[in-house]
């Protein structure tokens, strides 16, 4: 069983935010796909479901980004997921909105959400899709800028990182994540 993450805020404030575009693309891939993450429990919202043949889990955290980790740690004691079948969608300040990477493992980046979760599964070594979301510019603050919504000249950028992450876990349900990683690391 594979366990997607998407890293966020809960609540009608922050859903077009920087921020949250791990539940963005969560919500994309459910959509896309027909499901619903209706299931209330870990201090997450969640659906377990079948990908051609593959049983797999979406989690959205309820416990705002910085305890992310509090919702998924839970989960995965729960249905016994290995370490090994968990990847993590987040935001990231150094890459540009259209961007995405894959990583194996790594630290947290400064991101406080990736820092929780290191903490609460007590490894690095988790699978990570960072999406791009940019720096801030002129005087604004980190906080003022991942708590903002994307710029207008960012819309298309985003939502072609959306559909390029969607795309990604759909492949790492399927193959190898070094396969993935040398495809979509790419683009």
């Amino acid at each position: 069983m594979k366990c997607i993450v998407g890293l966020g805020n809960p609540g009608k404030k922050y859903e077009e935010t920087r921020h949250n575009i791990g539940f963005m693309i969560i919500d994309e891939l459910a959509s896309r796909n027909q499901w619903s993450l209706s299931q209330k429990k870990f201090n997450g919202l969640f659906t377990m479901e079948r990908f051609n043949g593959e049983k797999i889990i979406l989690l959205k955290p309820q416990t705002y980004m910085n305890l992310s980790g509090e919702a998924l740690r839970p989960l995965m004691e729960f249905y016994d997921i290995d370490i090994e079948d968990v990847l993590v969608i987040y935001d990231d300040l150094d890459l540009p909105p259209g961007k995405i990477r894959l990583r194996k493992k790594g630290g947290h980046g400064g991101h406080n959400g990736i820092r929780n979760i290191i903490d609460q599964l007590g490894t690095k070594e988790f699978k990570r899709l960072r999406v791009g979301v940019g720096r801030p510019e002129d005087s604004k603050t980190v906080i003022d800028h991942v708590l903002g919504g994307f710029s207008k000249e960012e819309h298309g950028p985003v939502e072609e990182s959306i559909d390029h992450a969607v795309k990604a876990c759909e492949a790492w349900i399927e193959k190898p994540f070094n396969e993935v990683m040398n495809d979509f690391n790419v683009k």
